[in-house]
């Protein structure tokens, strides 16, 4: 049997998070990629202050929260993945 290439059966792993790319969010996996995506694309972090978006935690390894911001952003958000979400919203 033939390995798959690439990263198909890996758990996303989420590292760390920066900002330090210009009107960017990157997000750094525990396999080595790293995600970057515009914060146009996410409002409720982009009107966040960089003081305020230091302040976030990430939650069982899938899930980004900040202090100052209600929303829950879940890793799939980033890759786009959202039939593969865990919690749909009914």
């Amino acid at each position: 049997m033939k390995n798959l290439e690439g990263f198909q059966g890996i758990q996303p792993v989420i590292e760390k998070v920066s900002f330090s790319f210009k009107d960017k969010i990157a997000i750094y996996l525990q396999d080595g990629r790293i995600i970057i995506a515009p914060l146009c694309q996410f409002p409720s972090i982009q009107q966040l202050s960089s003081v305020q978006r230091k302040k976030m935690n990430i939650v069982d390894d899938q899930i980004i929260m900040f202090d100052d911001c209600d929303e829950v952003f879940h890793i799939e958000q980033f890759l786009g993945c959202e039939q593969e979400y865990k919690y749909h919203l009914a």
